[in-house]
């Protein structure tokens, strides 16, 4: 069952990996579809979870709340219309990881949603470091994006490599995916665009020139 929930992934992956070759990216939001995530979750079956698994999920839950309060507070120092249109979507990436929480019935570590109040302190340190970096300089705060973007790409891919027989689990995760690597195209499109520069800090240049230089893609996450 793992190599088949392993297989999944590395189909979406590749997926995303051969849209890449198609052409350049273009900045904007994730693109929906009609199909609904929260009813796929719904009808998976419920599969044991185990430890790694269940951190994986309690950690992503506010990693992906992360983004969100740092683009929300970045619009308020900046009012670029990208951290308020991405935040939008990093709303829709938490909901979708609170589906899980919910169906496996564990504890939400989300029981504050106020911006910058986490469960666990390695996000409230992470958030006042990023939203120090992103107040300095406009340059400063759309590289704050790309590495946000990067961090969830790397993040994903190393909780989705512990899943052991959740289709639904993996089908969530696929989905957070795409939207993360479109928002990093998006955060780069803008910052190019201004003329400022950047280097990866979490992904091999490698995979950040393929999926920069690769269109969007199509989500279920709204």
């Amino acid at each position: 069952m793992k190599n088949s929930i392993q297989n999944l992934f590395a189909v979406s992956v590749l997926a995303g990996a051969m849209m890449m070759n198609l052409g350049a990216a273009q900045a904007s939001d994730v693109v929906s579809t009609d199909t609904s995530l929260e009813a796929t979750v719904a009808d998976m079956p419920i599969e044991a979870l185990s430890v790694e698994e269940e951190h994986g999920l309690i950690f992503m839950r506010e990693e992906e709340k992360l983004a969100r309060d740092v683009y929300l507070t970045l619009y308020d120092i900046w009012g670029l219309s990208i951290f308020e249109n991405i935040a939008k979507s990093e709303q829709s990436h938490t909901d979708a990881i609170k589906l899980l929480i919910e169906k496996y019935q564990l504890a939400d570590p989300v029981v504050d949603d106020s911006i910058g109040v986490f469960t666990d302190y390695h996000f409230v340190e992470t958030y006042e470091a990023l939203v120090a970096k992103g107040s300095e300089s406009l340059e400063g705060a759309l590289q704050v994006g790309n590495m946000i973007e990067e961090l969830d790409i790397k993040d994903i891919a190393e909780s989705v490599a512990v899943v052991e027989g959740n289709d639904d689990i993996v089908a969530v995760y696929s989905e957070l995916m795409k939207g993360s690597r479109n928002h990093l195209r998006s955060f780069w499109d803008v910052l190019t665009k201004k003329g400022f520069t950047y280097e990866p800090q979490f992904i091999s240049q490698e995979e950040f020139d393929a999926i920069i230089n690769s269109p969007m893609e199509t989500t279920n996450l709204k």
